[in-house]
């Protein structure tokens, strides 16, 4: 680790005692914002400082071992126990540079998930549709909830376009890697001659606004229309012009709202996803300025870029931007079995960022 590192890991160590003092002060106790917020930076922090004092074991250890050469009776415990430290001291140093990769603060928040029919018809709209029931069933082994604020369903089932707010913790982290297009080889049912076509299905992970960080919306810059809903919401959805349209006439961004009763509260969600579609769009410009090489494009904005293909003839799964992550175990995933696949993106991220960082230090 070079000097620049370990430097940013002591300023760590130290702003983690601040906190800890911070925290037993009383005049912080009494602002429950304040303490919450000091909470989680601390909390975020703990790993750290045990990672650091695991770290400074190991180094008594590597000491007390190499004391122990000379005398030629313990010398072979000795390398045994030299070589046992050098081994943690190694697996230490990559868990601490593993905390100095920046985190997103939107990580741990919650998200608005768009998934759209792209090229292929009616079998692209069945596509889009397995997509959906695939992240929500994820999301609720998550125990996550998944509201739909829109749906265009297909005319032979599955969506034209289906978007959806998942509320759960650390939503974002684990669904931010599946923006893009995703692309499908098999026999769709309406195929008489069993060959396979492919489609494709578009999908686009939000993060919901972090608090504190507000979009400003001029009302100027809005263009507002009411409509009669036709979507899921019981009887009342085709009797009054209840849904809302919204469009942002600067970007050309278009929200729609139809599964409340009022037209006030359709107002609430539209202007709610408007905002975070606008902040998305402003982190989108600033991560394509600062990482035009990276393989994994969090926030590029960029939905064209091809991330995936589901094989159903091979029951196989493959991302292309991940060199030999191909998975045969499609049915498990359909069914919201994401693990493998996250985690996978999730490693494959940290090792970009730490090689980043290791090479800016």
């Amino acid at each position: 680790m070079t000097p620049t590192l370990r430097r940013k890991l002591e300023a760590l160590a130290e702003r983690r005692e601040e906190l800890e003092r911070l925290l037993a002060d009383p005049g912080v106790a009494a602002d429950a914002n304040r303490f919450r917020n000091l909470s989680r930076e601390f909390a975020q922090l703990e790993p750290l400082a045990t990672a650091l004092a695991d770290e400074a074991r190991a180094r008594d250890d590597l000491a007390a071992a190499q004391a122990m050469r000379s005398d030629p009776e313990l010398r072979e415990l000795a390398e045994e126990e030299i070589a046992a430290a050098t081994t943690r001291l190694e697996e230490l140093d990559a868990q601490l540079l593993a905390h100095l990769v920046p985190r997103d603060p939107r990580d741990e928040g919650d998200i608005y998930l768009e998934v759209r029919a792209g090229t292929g018809g009616d079998e692209a709209a069945i596509f889009a549709g397995d997509l959906f029931r695939m992240y929500s069933r994820y999301a609720e082994r998550q125990g996550w909830k998944v509201e739909v604020e829109s749906a265009n369903p297909g005319e032979h089932g599955g969506f034209r376009e289906v978007i959806a707010r998942v509320e759960g913790r650390g939503a974002y982290s684990r669904l931010k890697f599946e923006s893009g297009t995703h692309r499908v080889q098999r026999v769709p049912e309406t195929e008489s001659q069993g060959r396979i076509h492919t489609s494709a299905a578009t999908v686009a992970i939000i993060p919901v606004e972090a608090e504190g960080e507000p979009i400003e919306l001029n009302a100027s810059d809005l263009k507002v229309d009411t409509f009669r809903s036709s979507g899921a919401g019981g009887q009342h959805v085709n009797k009054t012009d209840s849904a809302i349209r919204i469009t942002h006439v600067p970007s050309g961004v278009v929200v729609e709202s139809q599964t409340e009763r009022s037209q006030h509260a359709n107002r609430d969600k539209a202007m709610k996803r408007l905002a975070a579609m606008l902040a998305d769009a402003q982190a989108a410009k600033a991560a394509a300025a600062q990482a035009e090489t990276r393989k994994l494009q969090v926030g590029s904005g960029d939905r064209s870029q091809r991330i995936r293909t589901y094989n159903f003839p091979q029951g196989r799964i493959t991302d292309h931007r991940v060199e030999g992550l191909t998975l045969y175990d499609l049915p498990n995933v359909l069914t919201g079995d994401l693990d493998a696949l996250v985690m996978r993106l999730q490693q494959e991220h940290q090792a970009d960022e730490l090689a980043r960082l290791t090479h800016d230090a």
